[in-house]
């Protein structure tokens, strides 16, 4: 019982207060500039057309998707998708949002390294994800230290692959504020706005690599105590 009740589990809840807040900061981010509307009366999924046509792109569909803030451009499908709460809205956090979402598409168009990178480490993550716990639950019921070597191994794809997103997630952000202020596509105290909500947004993604490397320590410091 001692390797499910110990000290270590203020790694785990450190973790989950660190992502809690990311997540109510950016929900209270986002909300708080929705009410915002641009000037200039685009629509997000406007803004998104015009962004990719002036960076040359032309083989990238926009679409709408359910849901809030489920925004994201698929690489392999080139497609880029807008939630509900961003398509069709003339607030300048949508707009933030669409113009990231391009970001990524324009990443992809110029091959941008980090970007190429985390879509070979994805496969790897996956897996991780999907197996490192069970293996290190088998490793642990059958006390079998290779197993647990395994699981742990599988779990540092996950922080790999959360690692690597972070320049990508970065650099989508500073793409969209550079031309939306270039573009003109946002007066300058807008443009402001539209940073907060992509900062808050990229401190999730800093959250969720925080804790899942305190995940992975954790799992070393009770294979470490195990030996």
């Amino acid at each position: 019982m001692m390797y499910f009740f110990d000290a270590t589990y203020i790694l785990v809840i450190i973790g989950a207060v660190l992502s809690i807040m990311a997540s109510i900061n950016v929900q209270s981010t986002y909300s708080k500039y929705s009410n915002v509307h641009s000037k200039t009366g685009l629509t997000a999924e406007r803004v998104a057309e015009m962004i990719l046509k002036g960076s040359g792109i032309y083989d990238v569909r926009i679409e709408r998707i359910s849901g809030k803030l489920t925004d994201h451009y698929s690489p392999t499908e080139k497609v880029l998708r807008l939630s509900d709460s961003v398509y069709g809205s003339t607030s300048v956090a949508a707009i933030g949002v669409a113009a990231h979402e391009c970001g990524h598409a324009i990443q992809h168009a110029q091959g941008y390294a980090p970007l190429k990178f985390r879509s070979a480490v994805v496969p790897v993550a996956k897996i991780g994800s999907a197996l490192s716990w069970p293996v290190i639950l088998l490793g642990l019921i059958f006390d079998m230290t290779g197993l647990l070597n395994i699981g742990i191994l599988l779990f540092s794809a996950i922080v790999l692959f959360q690692a690597v997103t972070l320049p990508v997630e970065f650099d989508a952000s500073k793409r969209a504020i550079t031309i939306l202020n270039n573009g003109a596509l946002l007066y300058p105290d807008e443009i402001k706005c539209a940073d907060s909500v992509l900062t808050a947004a990229a401190l999730t993604y800093v959250a969720a690599m925080v804790t899942s490397i305190l995940q992975l320590l954790r799992l070393i410091m009770l294979f470490g105590r195990r030996n």
